[in-house]
């Protein structure tokens, strides 16, 4: 699936959530399930019989499954020779039924047959209702715990079984499972036809797919495979991306795993109402139809990779979670860590040009960024009630694991990690794994300690940080080349935080790789980079396999496991993080930041966007003091980088909303617009629409950076001016370029304006793409009427329940609209969780309020949950009250220093 303080004291104020275990029992296993279902689209209700094929494994009076929001008609056992009618009891706590008979079940062979009848919620759960273009439709969302809203089931993931599907719908409908369809009869009811699917290999419930309405496809085939990119019928037209990205996919994937796609056909299906970003179904994918559909001639470049990205993710999971999935959820990470790690390989080979080893370096950037705090948690967390397990689809699972994937790849070699994998994949095929599975057998087959690496990484929270300290000796003039500049270097590991206040003690090592960067320590001149040197030698360590691997280039590299280590290395000031592929953060002197700053070509763009996120945290964490960042931000002014540049602009952002005093507001953004205005003037706007992707995103990176935190007249005036042009005319503008403008042009936009967007959103429905980009546009415009229409807004049928939270956290991303949105929040509780439920929307909305930066926030929101508890997102509440806390300590830290430093400009 890919989704989309003193802070102790705080902490305390909240709700701790017991963790009753929900499990079931472990005496009944699942073998084949046949369920049929009829769905009633108008009146949201279906009919299901659910016929449940199991062994028992001790003689029992009685057999419990999982259940919710199903009412229980007739339901017997059948075993030893004979039937018997079973009393429910249900539990609506632990979402079970227990099926009891009068006289015990034998041990053995025994079937479970049940007639049922459910709701089709709108809550996006389980078998739902989602509203298309003038009618409904019945899909699922079984992940993590609903598909005990669909059927009974015992509802978790080491119970796989094979399954039967069969659904009576409307005459003009069609269906789509996980199967092959194998039938399609007229009946038995009037105006009905009964759609039978293949029987699916073993797979477990929360896989299964339903669902109903009239999709319309485009069809294709990846080395024999069916694949098809469905819709509805009035987005067709914008499924052929999807499907050659998929096609290439599917191919490139056989190749990589050494397993031919593992199901008999792949359906991917974009669905208007989708709680999730997408979720892998066994050979039938669903999305939100905005991360699948593109307009060929419309779309941005975001937009192409999102949807390639996710389109990726979600068919690597075909493998990793589908044919191999984790034992119990603790483990999830085994599924949506691996599909992150995997899910940019094919992309780099159909598009180079996207330099997707740049978005790998941000995805880890994403990851320490939740990763720092003292919130945190391990990768792999105990989970067993439903609320507890919702909170583990978190960035810990997808982008630490990944990172930590990249690093071990880069640490044992591609071909050693790929030859592990495979090992893994073909050893646990239609089955369970837990973590140990995993590197034991890469451990086993590479020969390295992938086993100790991944223990460290898998089982301890946080982040590590590397202080490094260097003593370089330089040769005497005329020395030989053998004696050129060498450096020992010191390395101290530790947990890194960011709290306020004195950091906690902390004893936590890690095993991991340390590379440096031979090229960048040779690369800069003397007090800089240092000049000279011979390849960096760090002892018996290792060599990452890379394409700079056997060159004089290459990083050499030391695994570590003790707090304190020295190391030698040829050259002065390398860089301690070789392309990026290391997943910890790095404190340098600042005099070592400042030598990087000045040499910063001698780094890769990955390693530079590495540097940048070091330095930032040491900022955040009051390591450092904020002007050696901006500096370096200013040094990489006009990087080429489209992601370095949006780096810097969101955390020059950052500094301007929460740490510049008022009265240095002005000197603030006026430092914004000479450093970073002649960049844009040199791109132009709007400039050319033939101009390269990277071109494009960087002129959308700077125009919102000088026309929101530079607060430049001019641009706000030209965006304004280029927005009502777009409106009348969607060609006028560059598609990478158009959703910049239109933000920026909603700062100081009016009324009329904002009803033009408005007035967008009713025309552009089918369009996806267009249609959010005025959606999230909404939450720029600052005029206090316009942002309390748009928080009416969102209660209102016209904003469907997956945008709501979207929408509102926009609105706190907004200094202008924070409180606004709070307050709103906090009025209309009630309303909100009526229309979202609390698994989606809610959870967005809790991350949104770590836009705060003020300790009296920080303990107002922590009163506010006690009153009203939301166990599905407790975690995400620890987080925003610890993010706006640390906020409220850096702004104390910084403001002065950053005060000084304006003074010298």
């Amino acid at each position: 699936m890919k989704l989309f303080s003193a802070v102790a004291a705080l902490l305390m104020l909240l709700p701790a959530w017991p963790a009753a275990a929900q499990r079931l029992p472990t005496t009944v296993i699942p073998d084949h399930y046949a369920l049929w279902f009829a769905p009633d689209l108008q009146n949201k209700t279906f009919r299901g019989h659910d016929i449940i094929n199991v062994q028992v494994k001790t003689p029992a009076p009685a057999i419990t499954l999982n259940a919710a929001e199903i009412e229980f008609g007739r339901v017997t056992i059948a075993a030893g020779g004979r039937t018997q009618t079973a009393r429910v009891t249900l539990d609506a706590k632990s979402e079970t039924a227990t099926l009891t008979v009068a006289q015990p079940i034998p041990a053995g062979a025994a079937t479970i047959d049940i007639t049922y009848t459910g709701i089709l919620n709108d809550k996006l759960r389980g078998f739902y209702i989602s509203k298309g273009e003038n009618r409904n439709y019945a899909v699922s969302q079984m992940e993590a715990t609903d598909a005990r809203r669909a059927f009974p089931s015992f509802d978790e993931p080491a119970y796989k079984a094979t399954f039967d599907v069969t659904l009576m719908i409307d005459a003009g409908d069609t269906a789509i499972s996980n199967g092959p369809q194998t039938s399609d009869k007229p009946g038995p009811d009037t105006g009905k036809h009964t759609v039978t699917f293949a029987t699916s290999p073993k797979m477990s419930t929360y896989l299964v797919a339903l669902l109903v309405g009239d999709f319309a496809c485009r069809e294709g085939k990846a080395d024999g495979t069916p694949v098809r990119v469905c819709s509805t019928p009035d987005k067709k037209g914008l499924t052929a991306f999807a499907l050659e990205a998929a096609e290439q996919q599917v191919s490139f994937y056989n190749r990589f795993f050494g397993i031919k796609y593992p199901f008999a056909k792949l359906d991917i299906i974009g669905i208007p109402d989708f709680a999730a970003g997408a979720m892998e179904n066994t050979g039938a994918i669903t999305f939100r139809d905005r991360l699948l559909l593109v307009d060929p001639q419309r779309s941005s470049l975001k937009t192409r990779k999102d949807v390639a990205a996710v389109t990726a993710h979600e068919i690597a999971h075909q493998w990793f979670g589908d044919l191999v999935t984790m034992r119990w959820w603790d483990d999830i990470w085994l599924n949506e860590g691996f599909a992150t790690w995997m899910a940019n390989k094919p992309l780099a080979a159909w598009k180079p040009e996207w330099h997707v080893e740049l978005d790998d370096a941000d995805e880890t950037q994403t990851a320490l960024s939740l990763d720092v705090l003292q919130t945190t948690r391990a990768i792999r967390t105990k989970a067993e009630t439903p609320e507890e397990i919702n909170e583990l689809f978190d960035a810990i699972a997808y982008e630490k694991t990944a990172a930590v994937l990249r690093m071990i790849e880069s640490y044992v070699g591609t071909d050693q990690m790929r030859a592990g994998i495979m090992s893994y994949l073909k050893k646990y095929a239609y089955t369970n794994a837990t973590g140990e599975d995993f590197w034991n057998e890469v451990a086993r087959v590479t020969g390295k300690p992938v086993d100790r690496i991944m223990n460290s990484f898998v089982d301890q929270p946080g982040a590590p940080v590397l202080s490094v300290k260097a003593a370089c000796s330089t040769p005497n003039a005329g020395a030989a080349p053998k004696d050129a500049a060498t450096s020992d270097i010191t390395i101290t590991q530790g947990r890194f935080t960011t709290t306020a206040g004195p950091a906690p003690a902390s004893t936590q090592t890690w095993t991991m790789p340390v590379c440096f960067d031979a090229a960048a320590a040779r690369g800069g001149a003397a007090g800089g980079l240092a000049a000279g040197g011979a390849t960096a030698r760090v002892g018996p360590g290792f060599s990452p396999a890379s394409s700079r691997a056997s060159t004089t280039n290459a990083p050499r590299c030391e695994v570590i496991d003790r707090q304190t280590q020295t190391l030698k290395i040829d050259g002065c000031n390398a860089f301690a993080n070789a392309q990026a592929r290391g997943y910890y953060l790095t404190d340098y002197t600042p005099e070592a930041v400042r030598a990087f700053a000045r040499s910063a070509d001698a780094l890769a763009p990955v390693e530079r966007l590495s540097l940048l996120g070091d330095e930032w945290w040491m900022v955040r964490s009051g390591r450092h003091d904020i002007d050696g960042y901006l500096d370096l931000a200013a040094a990489l002014a006009n990087d080429t980088s489209p992601v370095i540049a949006s780096t810097i602009a969101n955390r020059v952002s950052f500094t301007g909303d929460h740490v510049v005093d008022r009265t240095d507001q002005r000197a603030f953004e006026a430092w914004v617009r000479t450093r970073f205005g002649p960049t844009l003037t040199s791109l132009g706007i709007p400039g050319s629409t033939t101009d390269a992707d990277d071109r494009q995103s960087r002129r959308a990176t700077l125009l919102m950076l000088l026309g929101v935190t530079g607060n430049d007249t001019e641009v706000q005036q030209s965006a304004r001016e280029l927005a009502a042009r777009y409106i009348d005319d969607p060609q006028s503008l560059p598609p990478t370029l158009a959703p910049a403008v239109l933000e920026v042009a909603a700062i100081s936009g009016t009324a009329a304006l904002y009803d033009r967007y408005m007035a967008q959103l009713q025309k552009l429905s089918n369009q996806p793409e267009e249609y959010y980009r005025f959606f999230n546009a909404l939450a720029w415009f600052r005029d206090p009427a316009l942002v309390q229409r748009t928080l009416d807004f969102t209660l209102t049928q016209a904003a469907r329940s997956q945008d709501v939270g979207i929408l509102i956290a926009g609105l706190m991303g907004q200094p202008t609209s924070r409180d606004a949105a709070w307050n709103f929040v906090k009025t209309h509780w009630t309303d909100l969780t009526r229309k979202l439920g609390t698994f989606q929307g809610i959870p967005e909305i809790v991350s949104g309020l770590g836009s705060f930066c003020s300790a009296d926030k920080a303990g107002e929101m922590s009163l506010f949950f006690r009153e009203h508890p939301v166990p599905s997102s407790s975690r995400t509440i620890q987080q925003a009250v610890e993010k706006v806390q640390t906020c409220a300590a850096m702004d104390r830290r910084q403001s002065a220093p950053l005060g000084k430093w304006l003074l010298g400009k």
